[in-house]
């Protein structure tokens, strides 16, 4: 039997469980691809997988939702070929990427941009991908309009402030500090600054066209009174309570609308027609992988841990074929 290494979720709990272990490896049959992983990203949703909060996880599964590698099973016209897969059921109810291969349908991989090495096309896939699909399929962002992205520094918000400015719209990035080199146009800083009055201020008094929040919690309302009559709010997450209460007469007479996005529904083959759609971005340099830092599979469970503990300061990417 051949073997090949990867991280395991055996039990539920603190990550320092995960396990990495000696499986079986599989092979291509018709209609799959198997890929080589040379990057997997590492995002929040898996370390919250290792801990139990996906409830559609079954166990025992390899971990790992990103990937971006070298097919070397497949139909000819993909043997060879440098891809990038994300979505669907990888790491819950399938098995996903931090491993030295991972199974995946055809449909599910695309050709990577020429303009992205291999380790940076293994950080896109999560962040980007719930990016777009709440900015532009959600919320149809148009050029010339004002967006207020709350948790702009974080991977999912870096990435919709460089989706929205190559649509052509303005970026408000709200953080927790101001940025040394933001990417958005204007930054507010939420502990230092009140954020309904800094928006209105940089608006001249109107409300921001779009909220994108990646936040939740106890920001949910002031992004809601961030808006300009007529606004939209984007949803994906909710830190603290999950619960939130707003003036429900405040937001019909502002008719706005409010939109949750939810990246886990959209299944492999929908996630790499988006990944298509991102492809233009990165060769025409309007949008840019982020600065990442690499763990040998030897090391995931430590890339995990740091993750966990709040401590990573980059991008945190799995490197299977790295020694």
């Amino acid at each position: 039997m051949e073997t090949m290494r990867a991280l395991r979720i055996e039990k539920f709990g603190p990550v320092a469980d995960l396990q990495l272990r000696d499986v079986e490896k599989p092979h291509a049959s018709e209609g799959q691809v198997l890929v080589q992983v040379w990057s997997a990203g590492l995002n929040p949703s898996d370390v919250k997988n290792a801990t139990g909060a996906m409830k559609q996880t079954t166990l025992p599964r390899t971990a790992g939702r990103d990937a971006a590698g070298i097919v070397v099973e497949g139909p000819a016209s993909l043997k060879g070929a440098e891809v990038w897969a994300t979505g669907g059921g990888l790491g819950f109810t399938m098995d996903g990427c931090h491993a030295e291969y991972v199974l995946l349908p055809e449909a599910a991989v695309r050709r990577k941009p020429d303009s992205l090495t291999l380790e940076q096309a293994g950080s896109i896939g999560v962040p980007f991908v719930t990016a777009w699909l709440a900015l532009v399929r959600a919320a149809a962002i148009r050029a010339g309009e004002t967006i207020l992205i709350v948790g702009a520094s974080g991977s999912v918000g870096s990435a919709a402030t460089q989706i929205a400015k190559w649509k052509g719209a303005r970026v408000i990035g709200a953080d927790r500090s101001k940025p040394a080199k933001p990417l958005a146009d204007e930054s507010i800083d939420t502990l230092a600054e009140d954020l309904v009055q800094s928006v209105l201020r940089l608006t001249g008094g109107d409300g921001a066209d779009l909220v994108f929040d990646t936040v939740g919690g106890p920001l949910f309302e002031p992004c809601l009174k961030s808006l300009r009559r007529g606004g939209r709010q984007l949803e994906i997450s909710s830190s603290g309570e999950r619960r939130v209460s707003f003036d429900l007469i405040d937001f019909y007479h502002q008719e706005l609308t409010l939109h949750g996005v939810d990246s886990l529904k959209w299944d492999l083959a929908s996630a790499g027609d988006i990944l298509d759609q991102l492809k233009p971005g990165f060769d025409s340099g309007a949008l840019a992988p982020p600065v990442t830092q690499s763990y040998p599979l030897a090391q995931a469970r430590e890339a995990y841990e740091t993750l966990a503990a709040g401590k990573a300061v980059t991008k945190l990417i799995i490197a299977p074929q790295a020694r």
